[in-house]
């Protein structure tokens, strides 16, 4: 079964954020590893521990892409470099791992705002 890629707004421009070169490594990574197999365990798909905002990541040199997989689609949430033994996304470290995150970079408006 073929799976269907659907990127976020955020995701995208994070994505166009990177050189283009960089882009094209992370695109052809997607589409090969995640359009069929977006859930089997390998050394570049990673099941993430139980977390709110994305249950797999996909491995592509130091850049990591956060998605979930519902039904027949994968869902890109998140992309950013890994930098030591942070996600940096957007130059902004990533917290997505904490029980109430704050909303990734670039998203809009914090949970609390009103």
């Amino acid at each position: 079964m073929a799976y269907d890629i659907v990127i976020t707004e955020d995701a995208e421009r994070q994505l166009r954020g990177f050189p283009a070169r960089q882009c094209r490594f992370v695109e052809d990574a997607i589409l090969a590893r995640l359009v069929h197999e977006p859930t089997k365990i390998s050394q570049a798909i990673k099941r993430l521990r139980p977390n709110p905002f994305a249950e797999y990541e996909l491995r592509v040199s130091d850049i990591r892409v956060l998605y979930n997989v519902e039904d027949d689609k994968v869902v890109l949430l998140l992309i950013g470099r890994k930098v030591g033994n942070k996600l940096v996304v957007e130059g902004q470290e990533f917290h997505g791992h904490k029980d109430d995150p704050p909303q990734p970079p670039g998203s809009g408006s914090s949970p609390d705002a009103e």
